[in-house]
């Protein structure tokens, strides 16, 4: 959501009903009127896939946590409509000519759910703390270095937390100081992670805080109930102290933690819930249903391959091979059957154009890496010849999903099959293990993914910088950094100059192996009539519940 999309995504994410795609379709999102849901009851019943694996908005990476940061909270803006910056916290705001210093004024009426007053100390506070290294946030460091002024050199311990380049003039006068010109940086800060945070309240609440209902505030359209953080079942109700709180006609949204698809369609059918994810096998069962809807999204996901663990990854040639040694099409039309698509490259399609109209950057930058058994087996043959060995073993760690494991098997087997002596060995976990696994570099081969954080491509490929923050699988290349870092800096202002670094450094990326692309996410699901306005964002949070309402379902 975005990501985290990290947007750091499990297949979990694929698979649940929470992710699956759905929009309020002709509804306006920013119609308050809802003569329709006047007499009924605002209420929904919802599934999530997993727990919530953290509340902290300093902490968060997964689209879980981020979703419901996102629904319960509010930063100096928020995402509206076909991604239209809305007001948030922030009233207004002006930039300096040089694009690097940003005046954001904040409204008076803002508050916390425990009345007090949300000033622009709330954001200084909560940006040093997500850059803090003593907070080991990974989302801080990845979403405000090279971005706010002295980030990276503040999350090193390099500089002092009151360097980071954010200053609260007043209470309600925010003004950011930026490392470059960042064009995006109005809709960056509608992300989780430059949400504000009441500092006496974290304080107090010390290592508790966010694990828990009674240890959370919220400033935003919803609050969290019954809440923890090992909890199957928590409920969103209506935040009446919220600024905007009359735009707001929701009064509640109870979830339940659902893995297996048969069990969310049993649910459905049954009326308890407003919302089910179709696994493959009930897709043509369902697809000529009224509630049945079919979206791609912008989450793309693929193999990580650790370079530190296993030493055969450490290989070019090995990652070359596994990279074209299983068949896209087969998982996206057989085992997902949700209209996925197949992914030959990083980003997504339909995600951003190129700026100087020659059309969308996947057209432009084309199938850089695809399905095929006789290259795969000369980097295989080549790979092995370089190891000394003629046979390999790795893991692969996947989610443990009922469509999770069919599909992992399926992956396992293509490799093992497509790849003479290659020994695949399954690990399949829950979630938040999968994440832990991941932030530890603990794992051969993964099944990953990243949602878009903003609509700028170096989103998704600022991930594979040496070192940073969400690489965790030891790539490198200097040539990489290079032409990431010069849309930063020198070519910052030059948005069509940027966009051919990022076509060179997507070329780069394959040519190395560092990833393989397997699909680009789709959801299949049934979803109630009733949902009427609801917003499926590009990036951050995947849904917008703030101006979502419930009508008669006819």
């Amino acid at each position: 959501m975005k990501r985290k999309l990290t947007w750091l995504l499990s297949l979990t994410l694929v698979l649940s009903v929470f992710l699956a795609a759905c929009s309020g379709g002709d509804d306006n999102a920013s119609d308050d009127s809802g003569s329709s849901s006047e007499d009924v009851k605002q209420v929904l019943n919802l599934i999530n896939g997993d727990a919530i694996p953290s509340m902290d908005p300093s902490k968060a990476t997964d689209e879980y946590g981020f979703q419901f940061i996102g629904t319960t909270m509010e930063g100096l803006y928020r995402l509206g409509e076909d991604a239209e910056v809305k007001p948030g916290i922030a009233e207004d705001h002006e930039v300096s000519e040089d694009g690097l210093t940003w005046t954001f004024q904040l409204r008076e009426d803002a508050k916390w759910s425990n009345g007090d007053p949300v000033t622009a100390n709330d954001f200084v506070y909560a940006w040093q703390r997500a850059v803090n290294p003593d907070t080991a946030s990974e989302y801080g460091p990845y979403m405000m270095g090279g971005v706010i002024k002295n980030a990276t050199e503040v999350s090193k311990g390099e500089l002092p937390l009151e360097e980071l380049g954010v200053k609260a003039e007043d209470d309600h006068t925010l003004v950011v100081t930026l490392a470059n010109p960042t064009p995006y940086f109005e809709s960056l800060t509608t992300f989780g992670t430059f949400m504000p945070l009441n500092q006496k309240f974290v304080e107090e609440k010390g290592d508790a805080f966010a694990t828990s209902s009674d240890n959370l505030l919220a400033n935003g359209p919803f609050i969290l109930e019954n809440w923890e953080s090992t909890s199957q079942k928590w409920d969103i109700v209506k935040n009446e102290d919220y600024w905007d709180a009359d735009t707001v006609k929701l009064e509640q949204i109870n979830y339940v933690v659902v893995k297996d698809n048969q069990t969310m369609v049993d649910l459905y059918e049954k009326g308890e819930v407003d919302r089910a994810s179709l696994s493959s096998d009930l897709v043509d069962q369902y697809s000529s249903d009224e509630d049945y809807t079919i979206k791609p999204d912008n989450s793309v996901f693929y193999f990580k391959m650790n370079q530190t663990r296993n030493e055969a990854l450490a290989n070019k040639n090995i990652r070359l091979a596994i990279s074209r040694a299983f068949d896209k099409e087969s998982l996206v039309n057989e085992i997902l059957n949700n209209g996925s698509l197949v992914a030959n490259g990083l980003l997504p399609a339909n995600f951003t154009p190129m700026p100087d109209g020659s059309g969308d950057f996947r057209e432009v930058s084309g199938d850089l890496v695809t399905y095929d058994v006789t290259e795969a087996k000369k980097y295989w043959e080549a790979g092995l010849a370089e190891l000394g060995v003629d046979s390999l073993e790795v893991e692969l760690l996947g989610g443990d999903t009922d469509v999770s494991k069919t599909m992992n098997e399926y992956l396992a087997n293509q490799l093992q099959t497509n790849l003479p002596g290659l020994k695949v060995t399954l690990k399949q976990v829950p979630f938040e293990q999968r994440l832990d696994l991941d932030t530890n570099m603990d794992y051969d081969l993964q099944i990953s993914g990243w949602g878009p954080d903003y609509l700028d491509p170096y989103t998704f490929l600022d991930l594979w910088i040496t070192d940073g923050g969400n690489n965790q699988m030891g790539y490198s290349n200097t040539e990489y950094d290079k032409l990431l870092e010069e849309t930063k800096t020198t070519l910052a202002t030059d948005n069509e100059a940027r966009y051919q670094n990022f076509l060179a450094a997507e070329k780069i990326l394959f040519e190395d192996g560092a990833i393989a692309p397997i699909y680009q996410r789709g959801g299949a699901f049934l979803s109630s009539q009733k949902i009427q306005g609801l917003i499926e964002n590009p990036f951050g949070a995947t849904y917008e519940y703030k101006w979502v309402s419930v009508g008669s379902a006819e």
